[in-house]
């Protein structure tokens, strides 16, 4: 298979039965979001925002862009901004993992810290003031409306296609910028009604279900604001889930599935268990989204613990 660009190859991720981990009465499937090139859902989001401002002609040719991130759109926005030719700054917080920093630079791109007290939406105040100030393109993922849009037009007709003529009962999806939870979620809404929706969070900033935000360990999930762009009405239910469950469900994917993701995509996991052990009825199909994979935790709460040594046998 021959692509003119490395950005061909976003989208069409696979979806793989779960053997191992799905109790009996169901059937479980995830979507695995770390085939795209940078190994995360986000990719699909930097690739519609830019091909977006660029139809729109609101981003100029050699324009720099900027983002507030916390890694993972600003490692896809690095991607493709590489490849179609714009200089890439993303402002991140300094709490996020180190993984993330050298991935942007490699991809050329520059990266400034801030401090992890000004939480989400002061990272965000501090990209537009930079942008504003010297006249940059600010991609805007919270709020911008090719976001979900991207959704709509790839990964929730991904997954139509994939189940057509397939039962489909529940779809999971976490939500960080809302983009991935509104987009398939209104496509599923409108073609198969009967599927339920569910949105999951940390249990430490259930801000769906009206708690207040406070710090979790789970990146790229659920900053101290409600995205523009995320549809409230798009979901049926809202399974908050903890720091520890979605470090153990990821490396249970890993060690009884040989499927190999973050932490984000073990927190939607064990809200799809959830699902199963509480909701769900016998013969159910279950489907849950994995954002991305184990290597951008390779610094983080994911892997403490894990020896580094030689293992006794």
């Amino acid at each position: 298979m021959i692509h003119d660009s490395i950005l061909d190859t976003v989208g069409n991720t696979p979806i793989v039965r779960i053997n191992r981990l799905a109790p009996s009465h169901v059937t479980m499937y995830v979507k695995c979001e770390f085939f795209n090139p940078m190994s995360s859902v986000k990719d699909r989001l930097a690739l519609g925002v830019i091909l977006d401002a660029e139809a729109r002609g609101t981003l100029k040719p050699g324009q720099t862009v900027v983002e507030a991130t916390s890694g993972n759109t600003g490692i896809a926005l690095a991607m493709v901004c590489a490849a179609r030719g714009y200089p890439f700054i993303a402002f991140m917080s300094d709490s996020f993992s180190i993984e993330r920093r050298k991935l942007m630079r490699a991809l050329g791109a520059k990266v400034v810290l801030v401090p992890a007290a000004l939480r989400g939406t002061g990272l965000v105040e501090a990209a537009e003031a930079f942008a504003t100030k010297h006249g940059h393109f600010l991609a805007r993922q919270f709020e911008n409306e090719a976001n979900p849009a991207y959704h709509r037009n790839t990964t929730g007709p991904e997954i139509l296609t994939d189940f057509a003529g397939k039962r489909l009962d529940w779809y999971v999806s976490g939500w960080g910028t809302g983009g991935t939870l509104t987009g398939v979620g209104q496509m599923l809404k409108l073609a198969r009604p009967e599927t339920r929706i569910v949105a999951t969070e940390p249990v430490a900033a259930s801000m769906l279900a009206g708690k207040e935000w406070t710090p979790h360990k789970i990146q790229g999930w659920t900053p101290n604001l409600v995205p523009a762009v995320l549809d409230r009405n798009v979901f049926d239910h809202d399974l908050p889930v903890t720091d520890e469950q979605a470090r153990d469900t990821a490396r249970a994917l890993a060690q009884r599935e040989g499927i190999f993701c973050g932490l984000s995509a073990g927190g939607t996991f064990a809200a799809a268990l959830r699902v199963a052990n509480e909701l769900a009825q016998p013969g159910d199909v279950i489907l849950a989204m994995l954002p991305d994979t184990g290597e951008r935790y390779l610094s983080t709460f994911l892997f403490e613990g894990i020896n580094e040594g030689t293992d006794e046998v």
